[in-house]
Formats: C-alpha cells, structure tokens, sequence
C-alpha cells in the first residue's frame, strides 16, 4: 500500500487531556482519535493490528473446539431481571424504545447466550459445547481513565462452555488458560495467570495480568511459577505452590476466565437429561479476553516515552519501505519489492510521499511503529539498500540482488 493513499494523520505534539501512554502515542502515530472520554474511534492503521490480535485468538480457541458466533448487542429488560442484574449490575447501560421497551446496552452477554443454549441442549450427548464471539461491550464507567485500557465501549472476545458437571468444566478451563498463554505469547506479551476474586460473575476468577507500570492492579508475582495472586484476595508472604518470596508489582489485566458453574443455569432453567434420564443443571464457563485493551497494553510494554514499536506477528504491516530520493525509478524499485513481499504473504506499507523529507519520513516511520524499515536512499545508486529492525536493533547493508534471500533468513 502507497502511504500517500492511507487514511490516517499524525501530530508532533502531544494530545490534549491525554495523560496515559497508550492513547497519547496512538493519537499522535494516526491510530485512532478521541471522541470523547473512554471513546475512541479506530482508524485503519489501529484496525489492522486489532485484527491481527483478534486473528491470533481465533486461530488459538478453534484448536480447542470452540465455535464463533455473534450475538446482540441489545438485551431485553427481561433477561437481566431473570438474573437480578438490572440493578445490581452498576455500569449497565440502559435505553427505552419509542415503543417504551426498555433494553440494556451489552457489557457482557450471559443474559443472551443462556437462553440461546437452553434451545440447543436437551441431552447429556450435547454435551460440551464451546461458543465465542469478538464483539463490542458497553459499560458505564463512571471515570473512564487510562487511555484505551479503561473505556465505555470497547472490543472483546467472550467464551462460552457447557458441561455435565464440574470436573468436566475444570478441564476444559484448565486448557482455556493455557490457550490464554499462548495467545498473549503469540502478541508478544507475557502474561502472569493470577488467583482473584471473581466480582459480579463467581465467587473466584483466574485474570491474566502483564507487568506494566501503568497497571491499574497490584499482584504478588512467584517468577518461579509465574504465577500471580492479586492484592485484593491475597495476605500471605509466600507462593502457594512452590513456598518461594513474592514481589509485589504493578499489572494490567488483559483476560479472565471464571467457573460459573450453576449460576445462570439456574437462572434461566438450562437443564440436560443425563445416561440414566436424571434432570441436572448444565455447569458453565465464561472466558474473556479484551481485544482493545491487549492493543492498549502492547503499546504500554513495548513502546518508547516517543515512538510505537509493534512486535512482528501484531504489527499494522510487515515492512515499511522508505523511498528517500525523489526519482521515479526509487518509486518503481520500491514497487518491485513490495510486489515480490507481498505475493509471499506479506504486507508492505510504501512512503512515496514527495512533500515529505528524508528526515521526516525517518521520524515518522518510527512513531507508527513497523518494526522493519526498508530504506531506499543515496546507497540504492551502488546497488545497496538498508534494513532496520528496531526489534533486534540491528542495522543491515546488503546488496539489492540479495534482499529477498536476506529477508527469508532474517526471519
């Protein structure tokens, strides 16, 4: 893609009323644009890596036998009255039709996915099934803070799971957390699986938090175990599993997985009948990852106080080709190697801006975070071209002939 044709902006200075990291340098790189407090549009650039992320969940759940779904985002009264949560659930956004039906904006979709499966499962032989959605939630956040980890409307994959009974349940949570690692792994995140209470959903909850100062929870870390205990549900000095000290840190929480086990069954009356013909309420899961809030945290961990860098397997594209010289054939050059790139699979974003110089291409180049440059400059004359990876943070000259060979084995 010619960077001239992308529809985004970018800005020298910092944004206004924009004290959080992720957000400021989101802003500025031309990723996505404030509207109002916890609300934010996302821009092309900010949409490809959210769905590189929400790629790399889809991949990771389907291999564990989960199916995608949509579900509405618009909830009748009704159902959260069925769960007693139409008052008591406090950042429920509220609405009522012309017609004076009155209906919940989704932060969460238990009160649709219950009733859906009761339609669904009737025997024990229904039994497990696993849905997930990637999905928009709305929350009425009283002070919607650090930049796009805390916000009102926000991206996030919901998993659902059904089973007979509770070790059946226990397993398949068990294998949903490792799920959690790999994924957060594959984002370049490394991600502690912390003990915590459970809030509004159970009574305790696995939450998968990443070190970053700009967390907004505290944990007790065993590095021995990578294992985390949050502040909230934790007195003790020691890891529970292997007795080693624990280090208190900042951590923002980028997914959780809690056993619900009959709480909504119960509530919706979702039942099965069992090998002996026995009515029993179906043991469930629910499993979140917030998709916008791992984009917010990559930005936390791996950028600078100034520039964006994205880890290779999330950023918006593969290489960042930087046509430096003004003549035609720079253009064409960097044209040629974008289509060999791109007929492997790759993606190529091009600067052939002409009313931008040298020195600002190389800044912003920096600031929007491709993590390998590509630069077509004064050294394409003797065949040379330069390669930057900001990740390994090596420099490399190579001969023009040799590009494609270079690239296959750097990788």
């Amino acid at each position: 893609m010619r960077q001239s044709e992308l529809v985004y902006k970018t800005y020298k200075d910092w944004p206004k009323d924009e004290e959080s990291k992720n957000a400021g340098l989101l802003i500025k790189a031309g990723y996505i644009e404030k509207v109002s407090a916890g609300i934010y549009n996302i821009l092309p650039l900010g949409w490809k890596v959210v769905n590189k992320i929400s790629q790399i969940v889809r991949e990771e759940l389907n291999k564990i036998g989960a199916q995608e779904l949509l579900l509405t985002n618009l909830h009748p009264k009704e159902f959260w009255e069925a769960t007693g949560r139409w008052e008591s659930f406090d950042a429920l956004f509220k609405t009522k039709s012309r017609l004076e039906k009155e209906y919940a904006l989704a932060p969460t979709h238990e009160e649709i996915i219950f009733p859906l499966m009761k339609k669904i499962i009737q025997s024990y032989k229904d039994l497990p099934k696993a849905v997930y959605q990637i999905h928009i939630k709305f929350r009425d956040e009283l002070r919607a803070k650090a930049g796009i980890l805390r916000t009102r409307e926000f991206l996030m994959k919901d998993l659902y799971s059904f089973h007979k009974d509770e070790e059946d349940l226990k397993r398949y949570k068990e294998l949903v957390d490792q799920t959690y690692l790999k994924i957060f792994e594959r984002c370049g995140l490394r991600a502690i699986l912390t003990k915590a209470s459970g809030g509004t959903f159970s009574s305790f909850s696995t939450e998968f938090q990443v070190p970053t100062p700009a967390g907004e929870d505290n944990i007790f870390v065993c590095y021995q175990c990578n294992l985390g205990y949050n502040e909230e549900i934790f007195s003790g000095e020691k890891c529970e599993k292997c007795g080693s000290d624990l280090e208190k840190i900042k951590a923002s929480e980028v997914g959780n997985t809690f056993e619900l086990s009959l709480k909504f069954s119960e509530a919706f009356d979702l039942t099965f009948l069992d090998k002996d013909g026995q009515r029993k309420f179906v043991n469930a899961g629910c499993y979140g990852i917030g998709i916008t809030r791992v984009f917010g945290v990559i930005v936390e961990v791996w950028a600078s106080e100034k520039y964006l860098l994205w880890p290779y397997s999330v950023s918006p594209f593969d290489y960042h080709i930087l046509v430096l010289r003004q003549e035609e054939n720079y253009l064409r050059e960097a044209e040629n190697i974008a289509k060999i790139f791109e007929e492997k699979g790759k993606e190529v974003l091009i600067d052939d801006r002409r009313e931008i110089n040298a020195g600002e291409k190389l800044v912003e180049s920096d600031l929007i975070g491709i993590p390998v440059k590509i630069i077509l400059g004064e050294k394409l004359k003797d065949g040379k071209i330069e390669i930057v990876d900001r990740i390994k943070r090596k420099n490399y000259e190579i001969e023009k002939d040799h590009l494609i060979h270079f690239i296959s084995t750097h990788e």
